[in-house]
């Protein structure tokens, strides 16, 4: 297999990288593209930083370990087949599952944080940074951490206003003019992901 090509999406929070990336992947073949995402590679709970009233702070590049993450990339691009255990935020509803990242002729590497952390960063063939207005990334993360992580409204604003924004301005939104492509999601990104799609098409029929 030739080298794969390894793509880089990110974004702040709740932005709109899984519904994107769901899209993304929807149009080829599970052996066409990898997907190997960031939140398989944050820190174990014991090891996550606490802010000033001791809430833990996972919207901060501390929370993840990045040399796993940019590691097990690496093999990846090497032809080796990745195992990794799923990370559940401590959500006592999800039974965590084993991942297997398999090589593939594109790589989709996706988080917050992978254009900060310059071994990692510098493993991408393209970056894609998805974009959206702070109040649309809000009104994303109050449902999303609700559903998925269990988290009730004022835990979730807590957050939001003490870890999320002050982590976008400062190790995620200085990187964004680092991507070679900025896509707004405001209301859409149809026709920016069928751009994506047909170059990446290419990529994996070369």
């Amino acid at each position: 297999m030739n080298q794969p090509y390894i793509v880089g999406i990110t974004g702040g929070s709740a932005s709109g990288k899984t519904l994107f990336l769901d899209k993304l992947l929807n149009a080829f073949d599970v052996e066409q593209v990898c997907l190997i995402s960031q939140d398989n590679y944050y820190k174990p709970r014991h090891q996550q930083p606490m802010d000033a009233k001791g809430i833990h702070n996972f919207d901060t590049p501390h929370s993840i370990d990045f040399e796993a993450y940019a590691n097990d990339i690496r093999k990846i691009q090497a032809g080796e087949t990745v195992e990794r255990k799923e990370y559940t935020f401590n959500n006592p509803n999800k039974k965590p599952r084993m991942l297997t990242f398999k090589p593939a002729p594109v790589v989709v590497v996706e988080g917050i944080f992978v254009l900060y952390y310059p071994e990692l960063a510098n493993l991408l063939d393209l970056k894609v940074f998805i974009d959206a207005k702070d109040y649309i990334k809000l009104r994303r993360r109050i449902v999303r951490d609700k559903v998925e992580r269990g988290y009730d409204l004022d835990d979730v604003l807590y957050r939001y206003e003490n870890h999320v924004m002050p982590t976008y301005e400062k190790y995620i939104e200085p990187f964004k003019h680092d991507a070679d492509l900025i896509v707004p999601n405001n209301r859409g990104f149809e026709r920016a992901l069928e751009v994506i799609k047909i170059y990446l098409k290419h990529k994996v029929n070369r």
